[in-house]
C-alpha cells in the first residue's frame, strides 16, 4: 500500500535511500572477499571473486525485498510483463544480449536473472572502475572493463575475462548500442532503426571467439518502459514503471561466428554484422509492438 499512499517523488527518494543503506551494507559484507582478491595468489583470488558474487546475490535478494515493501510487488517486473521463451539452467553460461535505455536496466536484469541464470557480468566503461563503491565491487566480480578506445586491447581484456569465467557458470552482458539510448542520439548517429541506436558488433565477437563453445545460448533480451516525461531511472524508482515489459529468447549460438578475427577478417565481421543486424531489427520491430500494447486497465499503477 505505500506506493500507493504516498506521492510518487517520496516513493523515489525512500527507494533510492533505502537501496542505497542496503548497498552500504552488502558492500561492508564484501570487504574481505575484496581484500582476499587483491593478494597475488590466483587460487585466493577464484576464492575471493566467488565470495563476492554470493554476497551480490545476497544483494539482489535484498532489493527484491525493497521493491516488494516500497512498490507493492515482488520485484520491479513482477508486477510488469515477463516473457521467458526459454528454460534456463543456472549452471550453464549464456550470452545476454539486450539493449539499453537507462541506468534501471541494469537492475531490472539483475532482477529478473537472479537464480535462473548464472550471475550477471557486465562489459562496462573503465571510467566505471574509479565509481566509489560499485568500480571495486565490480572489479572484484571479474567484470570487464573496456577503453572502447583500442581494439587490441578490448580484445585482449575479453580474453582474460573469458578465461576466468572458463571456470565458474557466467551469464556475460552486452550492451552492442555502446551507450544509453535517446531519441537525440538516435538522430545524431544517423541509426536506421526507430528505437535503438546501431549496435557494435566486436565485444560480441571478441566473447565468441573466446568462450562461444561454453555458451548454452544467447539470450536475446528486449527491455521496453511505458512512456514517461521523467528520466526512465527516475521514474523506475518512483513506482511509475509498473509495466515495464521485458522478453527474453533463447537463441542457438551461430556456429559460423563461434571463432574468428574480427579485426583482421572482413569476411568474418561482415558474418558478425549481418547476423545482429537482423537481430536488431527484430527486436526494433518488437520494440514497436510492445510500445503499442495496451496496458489492462485493472492492473494500472495508482500513480501512471
Amino acid at each position: 500500500m505505500i506506493s500507493m499512499l504516498l506521492p510518487p517523488w517520496f516513493v523515489g527518494i525512500l527507494t533510492f535511500a533505502t537501496m542505497f543503506v542496503a548497498l552500504l551494507f552488502w558492500f561492508t559484507a564484501m570487504l574481505p572477499g575484496i581484500l582476499l582478491k587483491l593478494l597475488p595468489v590466483y587460487g585466493l583470488q577464484r576464492l575471493a571473486s566467488r565470495y563476492c558474487v554470493w554476497i551480490a546475490r545476497n544483494w539482489v535478494a535484498s532489493n527484491q525485498l525493497i521493491y516488494r515493501v516500497l512498490h507493492d510487488v515482488a520485484s520491479p517486473v513482477a508486477y510488469g510483463e515477463v516473457e521467458f521463451n526459454a528454460s534456463l539452467d543456472p549452471a550453464r553460461s549464456y550470452l545476454l544480449l539486450s539493449n539499453h535505455q537507462s541506468w534501471a536496466d541494469i537492475l531490472i536484469l539483475f532482477d529478473v536473472f537472479h537464480a535462473k541464470t548464472p550471475f550477471l557480468r557486465f562489459f562496462l566503461k573503465r571510467d566505471l572502475l574509479w565509481v566509489p563503491i560499485i568500480g571495486l565491487v565490480c572489479w572484484a566480480m571479474d567484470f570487464p572493463f573496456m577503453t572502447r578506445k583500442s581494439s587490441a586491447a578490448d580484445r585482449e581484456t575479453t580474453r582474460k575475462a573469458c578465461a576466468v569465467y572458463r571456470h565458474d557458470p557466467v551469464t556475460v552482458v552486452n550492451f552492442l548500442e555502446g551507450t544509453r539510448f535517446t531519441e537525440a542520439k538516435r538522430l545524431s548517429k544517423r541509426s536506421p532503426y526507430q528505437r535503438l541506436l546501431r549496435p557494435k558488433t566486436g565485444g560480441l565477437a571478441y566473447s565468441l571467439d573466446a568462450m562461444g563453445e561454453q555458451f548454452a545460448g544467447v539470450l536475446d533480451v528486449t527491455v521496453c518502459y511505458q512512456p514517461t516525461e521523467r528520466n526512465l531511472l527516475w521514474s523506475w524508482l518512483c513506482g511509475e514503471q509498473g509495466h515495464v515489459r521485458v522478453v527474453v529468447d533463447l537463441i542457438p549460438v551461430p556456429a559460423e561466428l563461434l571463432h574468428g578475427d574480427y579485426d583482421r577478417d572482413p569476411g568474418y565481421r561482415e558474418r558478425c554484422q549481418t547476423w545482429v543486424n537482423g537481430l536488431w531489427q527484430r527486436k526494433d520491430a518488437r520494440l514497436e509492438a510492445l510500445r503499442r500494447r495496451p496496458v489492462l486497465p485493472a492492473q494500472t499503477p495508482a500513480h501512471l
